[in-house]
């Protein structure tokens, strides 16, 4: 008797378990999976240069002391000007080179390179720079160009980001409405964003003030600056409750 109650209560049991569980599956809201971008872009509102220092000598010491003393006198000249500075790289290695009388490769020194992108919102601020230290002994100069800085960029991927989110919302109202119902209440979201700067490098370079920059045209006669605003994309994932 007591086993057949038992039985009894494991079968009522299981019987409210699938009932309890059929409610929440009939309680699930019918949601709607849709995509939505936003293009536009930002203006570019600082030049930057790549200036770097490179020093070969047969000692390891004297190759890093010289490059560091260079670098070091280069950036108290740069804390007199209205720029940003970051050191971009920093080493030092065994330098060989290829012998043709030889047909061995031969030691050469210890190469050091230091490098520092100067940039600034002023591109008057970054020709005075090139025209400082462009010609000097060990010096080279490269990789000019523009850029959307992450002050200017952080509100124009918010607004975008926004606006995205308003394109998933029409889309999703679009395909309720063919089915006679409505978007309800966003349900979860997801996004991911890119930004095409469109610039390119130059070789190394050594040139005179003259050579270095056309100021009454909008374009660096190298190809590396260009008037092209920053290209902004922002796509989300989005889905929705159908009402």
């Amino acid at each position: 008797m007591k086993e057949k109650t038992v039985g009894i209560l494991a079968i009522v049991l299981c019987m409210c378990v699938l009932g309890v569980w059929g409610v929440n599956r009939l309680a699930e809201p019918r949601t709607i999976s849709v995509g939505g971008e936003c293009l536009t872009s930002a203006p570019k509102d600082r030049t930057a240069i790549t200036i770097r220092v490179t020093v070969v000598d047969k000692s390891a010491a004297k190759s890093m002391k010289l490059a560091s003393a260079k670098v070091a006198e280069m950036n108290e000249y740069l804390k007199t000007l209205d720029v940003k500075v970051q050191t971009s790289e920093f080493n030092s290695y065994e330098k060989n080179e290829w012998n043709r009388t030889t047909q061995k490769s031969e030691f050469v020194g210890i190469e050091t390179n230091i490098a520092l992108d100067v940039s600034a919102k002023n591109v008057d601020t970054i020709e005075t720079v090139l025209t400082k230290f462009a010609g000097q002994p060990d010096v080279f100069v490269s990789n000019l160009r523009m850029f959307t800085s992450a002050e200017t960029l952080k509100p124009v991927m918010e607004s975008c980001l926004e606006e995205a989110v308003k394109n998933a919302r029409s889309r999703a109202e679009a395909l309720a409405a063919g089915a006679g119902k409505h978007a309800g209440k966003m349900l979860a979201v997801s996004y991911g964003s890119s930004g095409s700067y469109n610039t390119r490098s130059t070789a190394n370079f050594r040139l005179a003030k003259a050579a270095v920059m056309d100021m009454s045209t909008e374009s660096y006669a190298g190809g590396a600056i260009t008037g092209k605003d920053t290209d902004v994309s922002v796509n989300v994932s989005a889905i929705f409750e159908i009402k």
